[in-house]
């Protein structure tokens, strides 16, 4: 089944959910559909805050690292087509609150992240798992992690690669709302709605305020990731990462 997105008008909020099973793997057509559907928002004047939400179980298990070009690239890159992708998430300009149901997961961390907030359902996992796949963070992670939890937290989830829950991660700052399963999208628009009450115009100028520069530095860490995932690939060590995460066991890494 390929990438699908299901848009929605309430009011002042547009609801944007994405489709691609089974676990809505980050692919360069998904981040181009949710950067193409944001930008488009942009320049409808009635919306004022965005929702991103996943179907199924999976919020955005990340890249699929398995089969071959699990990235849908169409050039010689995969990364700098992926990632010229992220960017332009990042450049989209109305609020976005994220709605997580389960996995978010390296990319899909970075895609969650992405949004100016995150209401997460008890069922939800946060993870930026590379170093266990034997790779370096991307999505510009490494910006935008310490950025958000401060450098102490950013560094504990990059270098453990642990999986946190919703309850755990709330206290940081990385979850700003923890709803039920079944109530998990009505809280997420309705968090929206309480942005979209507001001017639109001035909606616009703060958050451009707060996040001024972000883009620049976004793309700057994507390109120092970029470069280190380059080298990366090829290792023995990120063969194996693949194939520990595949199997649900630690990987006996050899530093080679």
């Amino acid at each position: 089944m390929p990438v699908s997105l299901d848009i929605q008008h309430n009011a002042h909020v547009a609801t944007l959910q994405f489709h691609n099973p089974p676990y809505n793997f980050a692919t360069v057509e998904l981040l181009r559909v949710i950067a193409d559907a944001l930008h488009a928002l942009d320049e409808e004047p009635n919306i004022r805050a965005i929702v991103l939400c996943a179907g199924g179980k999976s919020f955005c298990a990340g890249a699929d690292l398995v089969s071959e070009n699990g990235f849908g690239a169409a050039g010689d890159d995969p990364l700098r087509e992926f990632y010229d992708q992220a960017i332009r998430i990042f450049a989209a300009r109305k609020p976005i609150v994220a709605a997580v149901q389960g996995p978010a997961i390296g990319a899909g961390l970075g895609l969650a992240v992405a949004a100016d907030f995150r209401v997460a359902s008890p069922a939800a996992r946060f993870a930026a798992n590379f170093v266990k796949l034997g790779f370096h963070p991307g999505f510009g992670l490494t910006h935008t992690l310490p950025r958000l939890l401060g450098a102490q937290r950013a560094s504990l989830m990059c270098l453990t690669g642990l999986r946190y829950k919703a309850e755990e991660v709330a206290a940081w700052g990385l979850v700003d709302a923890i709803a039920a399963p079944d109530s998990l999208l009505e809280a997420a628009q309705a968090f929206a709605a309480d942005i979209a009450e507001n001017a639109p115009l001035g909606l616009l100028a703060t958050r451009a305020t707060l996040r001024r520069e972000l883009v620049a530095e976004v793309t700057a860490a994507l390109q120092r990731e970029h470069a280190e995932q380059i080298k990366l690939q090829d290792t023995e060590d990120f063969a194996e990462g693949v194939r520990a995460v595949g199997e649900r066991r630690p990987g006996n890494f050899q530093g080679r």
